[in-house]
């Protein structure tokens, strides 16, 4: 078995093999190409395209940017980020249509055991040692709003319409059409007809 079959298989995998090294590298390589050119240069947003797993028509990535792999996440149409977008994508990631993130976002598909040996100490017959982690996929619904300084742990999943409130992190599932926030992130009530600001127009 392949160590990318290892993640989707949720098992152990050694992020250090040259397998999984190369695959960053190209994802890596082409965030900090994306990074050094101005936001109005025709040949930026573009570069989205070149690495990631599937993306819409309509997307923007203010900048900067760092993705882990690229090729394990999958965004829908008319998406927004903000400042600073982090998304460690070693297991899969999948965010829907309409999707905005505020500044600082980091989206953290992946964990690493907490008994050390099993972490960093795995030899393998080559002398080589493994940093072993493992990866549970983040599902992110249409419509929802992920407000600056919040971290999306692995496994997650956050239902269509919610809203995620600044400094949050968010470690278990969220509801639809609810507002939440905290650390932990926790629902704390519905997003009603009463939220709305349409008088501000």
């Amino acid at each position: 078995m392949m160590e990318e079959e290892k993640i989707f298989a949720g098992k152990l995998f050694d992020a250090r093999t040259k397998e999984l090294r190369d695959m960053k590298h190209k994802a890596h390589v082409f965030c900090q190409k994306f990074n050094t050119l101005d936001e109005y240069d025709k040949n930026r947003l573009p570069i989205i395209k070149e690495f990631i797993g599937h993306i819409g028509q309509k997307y923007y990535f203010q900048g900067p940017i760092q993705f882990n792999y690229g090729c394990h996440t999958y965004i829908g149409e008319n998406f927004f980020a903000n400042f600073n977008t982090m998304i460690m994508d070693d297991g899969r990631i999948y965010i829907g249509d309409n999707v905005m993130f505020g500044p600082n976002v980091s989206l953290m598909a992946t964990s690493h055991p907490l008994i050390s040996s099993e972490r960093v100490s795995m030899k393998y017959k080559d002398g080589h040692v493994s940093m072993s982690e493992y990866a549970k996929d983040i599902h992110i619904g249409n419509n929802v709003w992920i407000a600056c300084n919040v971290v999306v742990i692995a496994g997650v999943t956050i239902g269509h319409n919610a809203v995620i409130g600044a400094g949050s992190v968010v470690t278990k599932d969220i509801p639809e059409n609810y507002i939440a926030y905290g650390n932990p992130c926790k629902p704390v009530r519905l997003i009603t007809e009463k939220d709305s600001k349409m008088d501000l127009l």
